[in-house]
């Protein structure tokens, strides 16, 4: 086995976050969210991948991401130092088998022989070094032309995940063969399988070279290939991202990784990995994740436990104080627009919650009230029939859009720092405790000029306030006609 192996992370961010709402919503998905410690789950999966960890060198990661996360993606890469490479935006999404086609072919162009890993951006695994290890015992099976991927000792019979089959004996420095895919087990199946041994949980993360999977796809999956050839090759950069092509991408099949090539090829390999993981796939596993007092209790947030036990109170806010008294197996979590109280045996069922109240049209089912844009972010504070009150926040050097509106007028009052503020013709600086008007169908344009944040509170009154009334005029972000912000 060769002494170094320089690997290519491939940082997966879609999904739709209902399995953790309501702090995790479509609009703001879990892996951008500050679960467990100081970094969003995104930032720790990129941190875990960088530099060089014993045998293993990364190359700068790959990101694919929907368009309404590229700036997410890149700002918080930013915030932790971590210049990122390519940065692939997906017109929508399709699973996992297109999106990692697609980076395949895009890094093929240039190093078809690279070591690409798969790794989904939502998960925790505390032990970087550990996983780097794992990644150098698979690097072997890889450079061979395998496709690996990895398993986790199971430590219970959890029904939610599918499994592996080990096949036969092994070499203990090297990947094991791969038997079959296990499909999410019934309890009864999954306890047999625990019992039996030589069965993994299936992890997501696979590690293979560019161009052995592309074989993969044309010999497994080649209905896939030409459509997401032709979105590569047809697609465009764009402020540093880029951007697949649409048209091609929208007759790609949605279908995830492990049923168009997985579950087919012979090919394969497993690597066990013994450390600590989880895909926080639901609140139980954020607690187990979680500091846990002597009461079984974990806390965050302004957050009192009165003679509770086993649960996990959570407050988003940080002036709204939860409580939680004589309580037992209960996970509650409060948000400023929404609360989720469940017993804890059934927080696989969280998804359930967000399709009943998207069926009743519900905001709460997939916005977070804080809206998050490349300039900053915006907080409705009050919605009235007419009006609307909001909290925006504008970084240092942003700019929102030169824009005009039909159906509404503004009125924007500075709190904090200093905003430059075209309307119409007239450009001036507003500074704390000034504010400033803009009528109806006036071109208007706020800028923070300043090195701190700049805050203001915007009052809108009109017939119509949503975010698509807007026509822009100059972006420095590239959005176009309607779209948000």
């Amino acid at each position: 086995m060769q002494s170094t192996f320089e690997i290519h992370p491939l940082v997966l961010c879609g999904g739709s976050g209902t399995r953790l709402w309501p702090l995790s919503r479509k609009s703001y998905p879990k892996q951008f969210v500050q679960l467990i410690g100081d970094r969003s789950l995104y930032q720790r999966c990129a941190e875990r991948m960088t530099g060089t960890r014993g045998a293993v060198t990364f190359a700068a990661p790959t990101i694919l991401t929907g368009s309404d996360f590229r700036f997410v993606v890149t700002e918080q890469l930013q915030d932790i130092g971590i210049d990122p490479g390519a940065i692939l935006i997906e017109p929508e999404g399709r699973n996992t088998a297109p999106a990692v086609l697609a980076a395949a072919l895009h890094i093929a162009k240039t190093s078809p022989e690279a070591l690409l890993l798969v790794a989904p951006s939502d998960h925790i695994l505390p032990d970087a070094d550990a996983f780097a290890a794992a990644l150098e015992l698979a690097a072997g099976a890889a450079l061979n032309g395998d496709l690996v991927t990895f398993g986790i000792a199971p430590s219970y019979p959890e029904t939610g995940y599918g499994y592996l089959k080990l096949a036969g004996t092994h070499d203990k420095d090297a990947a094991y063969k791969l038997e079959r895919f296990v499909e999410k087990p019934d309890q009864t199946t999954a306890e047999q399988m625990v019992a039996d041994g030589g069965f993994l949980w299936n992890a997501g993360i696979f590690l293979f070279a560019a161009k052995d999977i592309i074989s993969a796809f044309e010999r497994h999956a080649p209905d896939l290939v030409t459509p997401v050839r032709a979105a590569v090759e047809q697609g465009e950069p764009d402020l540093g991202f880029f951007r697949l092509a649409p048209k091609p991408w929208a007759e790609v099949q949605n279908i995830s990784i492990d049923y168009a090539v997985m579950e087919k090829a012979d090919n394969l390999s497993v690597v066990p990995f013994r450390g600590s993981w989880s895909d926080l796939g639901s609140w139980s596993a954020v607690r187990d994740q979680s500091a846990i007092d002597s009461d079984g209790v974990a806390c965050a947030g302004p957050v009192t436990a009165i003679d509770c036990k086993n649960s996990l109170l959570r407050s988003e806010h940080p002036d709204q104080e939860l409580v939680g008294l004589g309580l037992d197996g209960i996970v509650a979590i409060a948000m400023p627009d929404a609360v989720l109280i469940a017993d804890i045996n059934r927080t696989q069922d969280v998804k359930l919650a967000v399709q009943s109240l998207a069926a009743k049209g519900a905001r709460q089912a997939e916005a977070l009230p804080i809206d998050y844009r490349p300039w900053g972010h915006f907080e409705t504070l009050v919605l009235g029939e007419r009006f609307q009150v909001k909290r925006i926040v504008v970084k240092p050097g942003a700019s929102l859009s030169l824009q005009s509106h039909h159906h509404r007028s503004e009125h924007w009052i500075v709190v904090q720092g200093t905003a430059k503020v075209t309307v119409d013709d007239t450009v001036k600086l507003v500074s704390e405790n000034q504010s400033v008007y803009i009528p109806l169908g006036a071109v208007h344009r706020m800028e923070n000029p300043g090195k701190v944040d700049m805050v203001l509170i915007e009052v809108q009154t009109g017939s119509y306030l949503g975010e698509d009334d807007i026509i822009r005029y100059e972006d420095v972000y590239s959005r176009g006609q309607g779209a948000k912000g």
